[in-house]
């Protein structure tokens, strides 16, 4: 991915307003395709907020609380209302609700159903819906009467048995879940983990009948669909599940303390006139500090929880030994605030928390600042790999400074680290078939390490050889020029013969050296012109797969220079060499290509052609004039990534120039190998974005960076 400097001409202003202009019509197209099958697509959402809305207007439920209203109790749902015989209340109380402020909330709440209707049809999705509903009502009467029944004694029983419900939560909360069964994984994971903490916390609690009413729904639908399976997660998820468990438990710890609570299995008070806040902010802080840590697998995080988990488990066993040899009565008076119920409650989930600390222990081993896999291959060993194994045209990018390496039992992956993220750079190094092997151990390394593993500039080798339910991003078209036989004959070639001869005409010749075999004066114009180009940029020079005059200066690397009939260097390139398994070079590949102003015109298409044809003759297969970010042409189906690329490549033209590069390149009429971003997930797009701005623009400050921002801004 090389420089765009060179490529600077009269025209581009007007293709990129040309490029501008037909994005801005296929995103109108998109956006216009997307919200009629929004419209088309999910008619039994629409239809069921239309009632919502419709009885809400009716009944003046929109704008007034309806709770006290005569007709209440007549339409609600609850064991009151069936003991009364009122059979019709499920459906009528179903359209109702008691306060405005819950309306929005219950709109948002939509998106579920509208999820699962969107992807499994209309009919599922009301099933769902009204089976998930229907069950939610009936079970909470049947348990609350169950409860009284068994138990008169129980006060939240009796309480919660005697109260009305309106509202459609309990079918909205089991299409949620639902739809989080149809999510791809690792997603269906996550929501699973998100909705039961959420309902068992909000159950224990705070316990209402609409809470029952949300577990029961929630439950419903996890029997049914079985899609629940932590024994197959990955490390990743393993120290998901904890994460999401440290923050629950956090949470039932935290909010005891400072919001009275109310549920099955008691109460907790607070003193409003000495609530410990400071104490109350200092678990806060501890508990995200040690979430953070076990999210990202460090063992410190992993030894304080156990600790935690043993003492609260300890406590609980100590309670339990009180009331076998005390009574309950005895233990609850001592406590004096009927919490002794809540607290046996809570030491089971710690139980089951602790015991799968100790099931997965083997996840929280991260030691980020050691390298990954131990010791490190030297830059000279992985030379020898690159030129034994052979390697992809950018694989001698990884000789670079800022790389760092990982030796698996089949090859070396050379990476950066940066914002918690390992960086792969392109397909690993070695013998083809050991490829798919090393991006195995590395990817296990990364997540045993804490950081986020991900592959840039990588092929379909490396894309093919990733464990189930990763993503691919395409970042760029590799632009391959075949060197066998190659003859500028024929219209296609017209641009590059022109400017070959003109050259000719103009006394403009060609040299393919080495930069440290030129004289001092070759090499300061050389410099010069280097540092001309870097001077006109808001930003630093670029890094990562964007060399500079120091990766040039190596011996292996090949120069081709423009000298003019005065002497001068009118334009220069830098070929990085392409290994084959044979140890012999296959190709190359085009890193820099840089011009002096005022000089001449047609250069780069000179220094391209003249090189090409000179590596054929010498037996090179390939040339590779590398890929043009954000230029890559999109399926029609692409959705929502080739809208971002479009939108992202049509903001940073004037800047970088990608569509004018791609157009440029088009001039040699090259094939095209695509070239993928590698990552996990979604999720982890925020820390990889983070982690490439940092490894193209290392040396780069706060202040360049919100220059450089505003200059996009403003369009220069």
């Amino acid at each position: 991915m090389n420089d765009t400097g060179a490529l600077r001409s009269a025209d581009a202003a007007d293709g990129a307003d040309g490029a501008e202009h037909a994005v801005r019509n296929t995103r109108s197209a998109r956006s216009l395709r997307f919200v009629r099958a929004v419209l088309s697509r999910v008619p039994a959402t629409w239809l069921l907020i239309g009632v919502l809305l419709g009885a809400g207007l009716i009944t003046g439920a929109l704008w007034r609380p309806v709770a006290g209203h005569p007709l209440y109790e007549h339409i609600a749902y609850g064991l009151p209302s069936f003991e009364r015989g009122r059979w019709w209340t499920p459906l009528t109380g179903t359209f109702l609700l008691d306060t405005p402020w819950a309306y929005p909330i219950i709109i948002l709440g939509f998106w579920g159903m509208a999820y699962l209707e969107w992807k499994r049809g209309t009919r599922i999705a009301l099933s769902y819906f009204f089976g998930g509903q229907f069950f939610a009502i009936l079970g909470a009467a049947f348990l609350l009467w169950a409860a009284t029944s068994l138990a008169p004694d129980w006060a939240w029983a009796a309480k919660e048995a005697a109260s009305v419900d309106v509202g459609p939560s309990g079918g909205l909360f089991a299409c949620i879940a639902a739809a989080i069964s149809v999510m791809p994984s690792p997603w269906r994971l996550r929501g699973w983990l998100v909705i039961l903490a959420f309902v068992v916390v909000n159950m224990m609690f705070w316990g209402s009948i609409d809470d029952l009413e949300h577990l029961l729904a929630v439950l419903l639908v996890l029997s049914i669909d079985r899609s629940l399976r932590p024994q197959r997660s990955t490390v990743r998820e393993q120290r998901l599940i904890v994460f999401v468990g440290t923050l629950m438990l956090g949470a039932l710890t935290i909010v005891t303390q400072i919001v009275p609570t109310y549920g099955p299995f008691g109460a907790t008070v607070v003193d409003e006139a000495d609530a410990p806040w400071i104490t109350t902010l200092v678990s806060a802080v501890a508990m995200l500090l040690v979430a953070n840590g076990l999210r990202r697998g460090r063992r410190w995080a992993w030894v304080v929880s156990i600790v935690v988990a043993s003492l609260n488990l300890f406590v609980a066993l100590l309670v339990l030994l009180f009331l076998a040899v005390l009574g309950w009565s005895e233990v609850d008076d001592v406590a004096n605030d009927g919490s002794v119920g809540l607290l046996l409650a809570t030491g089971v989930i710690w139980a089951i928390y602790l015991t799968y600390l100790l099931i997965v222990r083997g996840a929280f081993r991260a030691r980020p600042r050691h390298p990954l896999g131990g010791s490190q291959p030297s830059v000279d060993d992985v030379k020898a790999l690159l030129r034994a194994g052979g390697g992809g045209t950018l694989s001698w990018m990884a000789t670079w400074d800022g790389n760092d390496y990982l030796r698996t039992t089949t090859g070396v992956v050379a990476y950066q680290r940066h914002a918690g993220v390992a960086l792969a750079l392109s397909d690993p190094l070695g013998p083809p078939e050991g490829r798919a092997q090393s991006v195995i151990e590395f990817v296990d390394a990364a997540q045993h390490a804490g950081l986020v593993p991900a592959f840039f500039s990588a092929g379909d080798a490396a894309r093919a050889a990733l464990p189930e339910g990763w993503r691919s991003l395409v970042v760029a078209d590799d632009s391959i020029v075949d060197l066998e036989g190659l003859q500028f004959t024929g219209k296609r070639w017209n641009n590059v013969r022109t400017a070959i001869n003109k050259a000719a005409r103009e006394g403009v010749t060609f040299r393919m050296t080495h930069l440290k075999d030129e004289t001092w004066g070759v090499q300061a114009q050389v410099r010069a012109i280097s540092e001309m180009w870097v001077g006109d940029k808001g930003l630093p020079e670029m890094g990562f797969t964007l060399g500079s005059l120091t990766e040039a200066a190596d011996p292996e690397v090949r120069m081709a220079l423009a000298i003019s009939p005065d002497g001068d260097v009118d334009g220069f390139l830098s070929w990085l060499p392409v290994y084959a398994a044979d140890g012999r070079i296959d190709g190359w590949t085009l890193d820099l290509m840089r011009r002096r102003e005022g000089g001449f015109g047609s250069v780069m298409e000179f220094l391209i052609g003249s090189s090409a044809r000179q590596f054929s003759d010498e037996g090179a297969r390939v040339l590779s004039l590398s890929g043009a970010p954000l230029a890559h042409d999109y399926p029609e189906d692409a959705g929502v990534i080739a809208a971002l690329a479009d939108r992202l490549g049509t903001a940073l033209e004037p800047v970088y120039g990608f569509a004018s590069l791609h157009r440029f390149k088009e001039k040699f009429n090259p094939r095209y190998e695509t070239m993928y971003l590698l990552y996990r997930d979604e999720a982890d797009l925020a820390r990889i974005a983070a982690a490439l701005t940092r490894a193209f623009l290392p040396d780069a400050t706060l202040r360049q960076f919100a220059g450089a921002g505003l200059e996009l801004v403003s369009g220069r």
